[in-house]
């Protein structure tokens, strides 16, 4: 049923974008800016996002306080949505009352950046502006058939998250370079069980969810979706990836944060329940606020098959097609992609920056526990599904779970995951 309505919502957005077709400006090549609004006055400019940590919100307005200071004719007017994020964005875009300038996480782009709401940015594109100074893994997420609509504001990928002094206590001198590497050094740092005979630590801690999993498929040549968009993931490639987690967890050397009471598996790391978790950035800060005493390090994810692999995720900022300000809008999302304000944003040490210039001067690069991070970005698997990513991404993990538990064959269970996320997209598109 949600996805009939996703497609009454495509239909009503190309009402709407004929009826107002004839407003839409075309950028400048110069992008059009002017050091006044209209009539003198300042221009105001409605940002949209959703909320975050009070750290992160007093961090990201002292960003917009900068940007308004350095561009006096125009004021920011930040919307958060606390909640249902993407339904109320779509809601106030059927009804044109989007913000002009908007969070759009690289997983939901593919939807809307089809149903052409979003303002194409090449055209606003300067030299200066250097477009090649973003990571490409960053940008494709917010490109289709060659046209950009959004730039990454920030990102994370995964890396290896290890405790030194397990390593130290089970006489391991390094992290794992390889995937065996890590189930070998797993099944050493698992350990003493507890009376209802649970493991007091277990060696890996896993989140069997397919937004941490694509890259062991890749690592076979398996796929989530096809080149249509459609559910791929039940190929022998990418059952030889998935099982990479199922074989230990079954083995019990990995284990899963519910079955240890955590919340996630930073917590469950934290807690010592597991020595060895794969984590992005986000992980960090909490650790050293939550966990100040314990010792811990990372590293690149293990290579499978010789080959690198991890996952990235990143939000952009995107700009409405039916702003009535483009210009303005233009020039927020440029400083707030832009060096200056990325570099302001992130060096809080929440997330990493989607710019290379700006992880170097921040000496991410070169930062112990951030380097492996950020060294991840460039061959990382961006976190996308395509036009229907709830339809794959919800009979994926229903089912993945099912098999992880061993109450069926990984096999059957993806083959049943995959029939029915093909059967709501045709539902969807007809």
């Amino acid at each position: 049923m949600i996805y009939r309505c996703l497609q009454f919502f495509a239909l009503l957005i190309a009402s709407c974008l004929c009826i107002v077709s004839c407003q839409i400006l075309t950028p400048s090549a110069d992008q059009g800016i002017s050091p006044l609004g209209q009539g003198d006055r300042p221009v105001t400019l409605k940002l949209g996002g959703w909320g975050s940590s009070p750290a992160e919100q007093r961090l990201f307005q002292k960003v917009l306080t900068t940007f308004e200071a350095t561009h006096p004719h125009i004021r920011v007017k930040l919307e958060t949505v606390a909640d249902q994020y993407m339904d109320v964005l779509k809601t106030r875009l059927i009804g044109d009352a989007a913000p002009d300038v908007f969070f759009l996480d690289s997983f939901e782009a593919p939807f809307l950046m089809s149903n052409q709401v979003l303002e194409p940015l090449d055209a606003y594109l300067t030299p200066d502006f250097d477009l090649a100074d973003f990571e490409t893994t960053l940008l494709a997420p917010f490109q289709q058939d060659g046209i950009l609509y959004g730039l990454p504001k920030d990102c994370s990928s995964l890396a290896l998250f290890y405790n030194k002094q397990a390593f130290a206590e089970a006489g391991i001198a390094q992290p794992p370079a390889t995937w065996d590497e890590l189930l070998a050094d797993a099944q050493r740092l698992t350990r003493d069980r507890d009376q209802n005979g649970k493991m007091d630590q277990y060696g890996l801690g896993i989140l069997p969810d397919l937004a941490r999993l694509v890259y062991l498929m890749r690592a076979f040549g398996g796929v989530a979706i096809d080149p249509q968009g459609k559910a791929a993931f039940a190929s022998a490639a990418a059952l030889k990836g998935l099982n990479l987690i199922v074989q230990p967890y079954q083995d019990g050397i990995a284990v899963r944060p519910p079955d240890v009471g955590a919340n996630s598996g930073t917590e469950m790391f934290g807690q010592g329940k597991a020595a060895m978790v794969i984590e992005g950035n986000w992980a960090i800060p909490f650790l050293q606020e939550t966990f100040p005493d314990l010792a811990f390090a990372t590293a690149e994810v293990p290579r499978i098959q010789d080959q690198p692999g991890t996952m990235v995720y990143t939000v952009g900022y995107v700009m409405n097609r039916q702003s009535s300000h483009k210009s303005e809008a233009w020039e927020l999302i440029r400083y707030l992609t832009g060096k200056k304000g990325m570099a302001l944003w992130t060096g809080g040490g929440s997330a990493l920056p989607s710019r290379q210039s700006v992880a170097q001067a921040l000496h991410y690069d070169r930062d112990p526990l951030r380097s492996p991070l950020v060294a991840g970005i460039k061959y990382a698997t961006p976190w996308q599904l395509g036009q229907y990513p709830a339809a794959i991404m919800n009979s994926f993990n229903n089912q993945f779970i099912s098999a992880i538990l061993a109450e069926q064959p990984l096999q059957q269970a993806l083959q049943r995951a995959q029939n029915s996320a093909n059967q709501q997209i045709q539902a969807a598109e007809q």
